[in-house]
């Protein structure tokens, strides 16, 4: 599979993503997570998931790997820290002002990880304060 066909599929994942996230977050501020429809359930974890593997198959054709190349680990620490955000805000925040909070965490974290796949420059946290 060419480069370019793989990033413009990685890409329209990430929006995809977006998407679905926010409108997830929306339904969850506004009814009980536990009500949710159930097509909510599964849809965003195959897009998620396809996302993933997308960004690996980029990964392996430009040669840059976690824990080689620091603006892919910091890109998939980052995806982490979303991850169980998300997880948080979807199931186990107890009231909405935790699910909105948690939800503009993970809002900030996914910027953070497009701003690091645009400029391949992850820049960490400690990084910013040296002590």
């Amino acid at each position: 599979m060419s480069y370019t066909l793989l990033k413009t599929l990685h890409v329209t994942t990430v929006v995809v993503s977006l998407f679905l996230f926010l409108w997830r977050w929306i339904y969850v501020l506004r009814h009980e997570p536990a009500n949710r429809p159930r097509w909510m359930r599964w849809v965003p974890h195959v897009n998620d998931s396809l996302l993933f593997f997308l960004g690996l198959g980029l990964a392996w054709q430009i040669q840059q790997y976690p824990f080689v190349a620091g603006w892919l680990t910091a890109k998939l620490s980052a995806l982490l820290l979303y991850i169980f955000l998300g997880l948080y805000v979807m199931r186990f925040a107890k009231n909405r002002h935790a699910r909105f909070y948690g939800g503009i965490l993970a809002l900030s974290v996914f910027g953070y990880m497009v701003g690091v796949a645009m400029t391949k420059n992850g820049i960490w946290l400690l990084d910013l304060f040296p002590f």
